[in-house]
């Protein structure tokens, strides 16, 4: 508790200076990050972040000291310096973008490396630190980080809301935004030049090599809550500033962990939660829908069974045994006895004694299917050239799927037809 009331009191300076740099950063990765996300471009981002790594020594090596003003064009000029070649690449040769950005990288970041090592080596005693930019160390950031990275978000901020509909449109539909007059090659080039300042600046708290995840990990987050892109933006921007204050303050709770990492492990953690979580989009629900649309086919085969043992003699409401309906379908007892309990549940069947016995619902349901069932076998026979004992299959899954327009659509392609490819009545209700 202790931790928590001096961390939050912010009393200490060093923890104002991490904590504002860390939101200004989150806060720029989150809204970029945001339509990188939703035009696939997430490799550019770690394509960038490692090949910023030879600006910042590039930029040391002119001004001898870590001048943020200094380092940030420098570094910004080598990640407009690697999408150049990249594109170059693309261009020229055989070679496909994800690969070139794979080349790109690997080059730039070793570049980086060597000269950071000869750096380390020549006895600039303001060169203590310099590697933090490899994993990133937030404690490193002082005043005039703050500064920078301040006008820097500003700038983005402003540029994300002049720009909001231009970015929305090529996000989700280039093609019409070409053919509309939008000027798509300025976005796409003013987009990737926010994607690099976003990179230049978030480096040197989270670090090169995860300065990708930064980036992209809100807006997955929030796109697995939400179809509109303005809650969207909203939520990777909640998101991404929350997990760095939480990774800041568990960085500052464990004192030889750094920041960067935390921040990475916590919206990581989000993720998941995310991908499972989700009331759309996760894992469980998909599973649990799965299941439910399991259950209803296994009821609708049910109903549509004893619609079928009622057509023998023409009386669909006489009681039937389990046995009898697995006589006419095979299902196992004991989901017979839930499915049957499920139908009675919803009305559509009713329990006398031991047997089973349909309702008007369950009667005009298990008609439904039926018909659709012949329906569709008389259209794959007629307009698809497919054998009468070859059509079972197909039109058993399809008519647990067919909406009502659909459906009426069929009717009038098939003209009503009485009987389908088997010579048997087709109902209609």
């Amino acid at each position: 508790m202790e931790n928590v009331i001096d961390f939050f009191s912010f009393s200490d300076p060093n923890v104002r200076y991490v904590t504002l740099g860390i939101i200004f950063i989150m806060a720029c990765a989150a809204m970029v990050g945001t339509f990188t996300f939703l035009t696939k471009k997430s490799l550019l981002g770690d394509a960038i972040a490692h090949a910023v790594l030879p600006g910042i020594c590039v930029g040391f090596m002119l001004a001898g000291t870590k001048n943020p003003f200094v380092l940030i064009p420098a570094a910004f000029a080598f990640g407009w310096l690697s999408l150049l070649c990249i594109d170059f690449i693309t261009n020229k040769s055989r070679i496909k973008e994800d690969t070139a950005i794979g080349l790109v990288l690997s080059l730039f970041f070793a570049i980086g490396i060597f000269l950071l090592t000869i750096i380390q080596k020549n006895g600039n005693a303001n060169q203590s630190g310099l590697d933090h930019f490899l994993f990133g160390k937030a404690a490193a950031l002082v005043m005039g980080d703050i500064i920078a990275f301040s006008i820097v978000a500003l700038l983005l901020m402003l540029l994300t809301l002049l720009f909001f509909k231009e970015f929305t449109l090529i996000s989700f539909d280039k093609n019409f935004a070409i053919s509309s007059g939008v000027p798509v090659r300025a976005l796409e080039i003013l987009q990737t030049g926010m994607i690099v300042l976003t990179v230049v600046i978030g480096i040197q708290a989270v670090g090169v090599v995860l300065m990708a995840a930064v980036l992209i990990t809100p807006a997955a987050v929030a796109r697995y809550w939400t179809d509109n892109i303005k809650t969207m933006l909203a939520i990777a921007l909640l998101t991404g500033v929350f997990s760095g204050i939480a990774g800041a303050y568990l960085s500052y709770s464990a004192p030889n962990m750094p920041t960067g990492p935390w921040i990475v492990i916590f919206i990581s953690t989000l993720a998941l939660l995310s991908f499972f979580l989700s009331p759309k989009k996760g894992i469980i629900n998909k599973i649990l829908k799965q299941k439910r649309y399991k259950r209803q086919i296994q009821d609708e085969n049910v109903l549509k069974t004893l619609y079928q043992l009622g057509e023998k003699t023409n009386q669909f409401f006489l009681s039937q045994q389990e046995a009898s309906i697995s006589d006419k379908r095979f299902f196992a007892k004991n989901i017979l006895s839930n499915s049957l309990h499920r139908l009675m549940r919803n009305g559509f069947v009713t329990k006398q004694k031991n047997a089973w016995q349909l309702t008007d619902a369950g009667k005009l349901r298990g008609q439904r299917l039926v018909k659709i069932h012949r329906l569709w076998e008389l259209y794959l026979t007629t307009y698809a050239n497919i054998a009468p004992d070859h059509v079972h299959e197909d039109a058993d899954t399809i008519e647990h799927f067919l909406t009502p327009e659909l459906e009426a659509a069929l009717e009038q392609q098939l003209n009503f037809p009485e009987k389908d490819p088997h010579q048997t009545i087709i109902p209609y209700q």
